[in-house]
């Protein structure tokens, strides 16, 4: 099972570099918003190989999708806000992979595909004591995988 923020969620670089590299066969969208915009899901899935299998769940539902699809999943959240709830509500996070979070005012540009704010690093400093979560900053599988920022963990 392999789990990703990315504020883009489904886009190429999931489907053609971290769905193949991850081998799922599920994938579950978790995001409040888009789980009742249908028109926005068929768009997206529009990129999506027929061979998988998308959810797009509330997070309230992420435990459940999660036992009905087994370890051949590949979980995207839009923002660390929703991870920190889904461990709160109970999901274990081996790894996370932060994909890519755009810098906005208050966050601090980590890495190029990576802004954080405080209380998202705060959040991740949460799961790596709690949960021992290793956090894996690549944007694709291919490149070399990035230690958390030394200032900040």
């Amino acid at each position: 099972m392999w789990f990703r923020v990315d504020n883009r969620l489904i886009h190429g670089q999931v489907i053609e570099g971290w769905m193949p590299y991850t081998g799922a066969r599920n994938l579950v969208v978790v995001n409040d918003e888009l789980a009742e915009d249908d028109l926005r899901q068929q768009i997206m899935t529009l990129a999506v190989s027929r061979h998988i299998q998308v959810h797009f769940v509330h997070l309230a539902d992420l435990g459940d999708i999660l036992a009905k699809c087994g370890p051949d999943t590949f979980v995207l959240f839009e923002n660390c806000q929703d991870v920190g709830a889904a461990a709160r509500n109970g999901v274990h996070f081996p790894v996370l992979n932060i994909g890519n979070i755009h810098y906005s005012e208050g966050r601090h540009q980590l890495y190029p595909h990576v802004a954080l704010s405080d209380s998202d690093i705060e959040m991740l400093r949460e799961l790596v004591r709690v949960q021992h979560t290793e956090l894996d900053f690549r944007a694709v599988p291919s490149e070399k995988m990035r230690p958390p920022h030394v200032q900040l963990f």
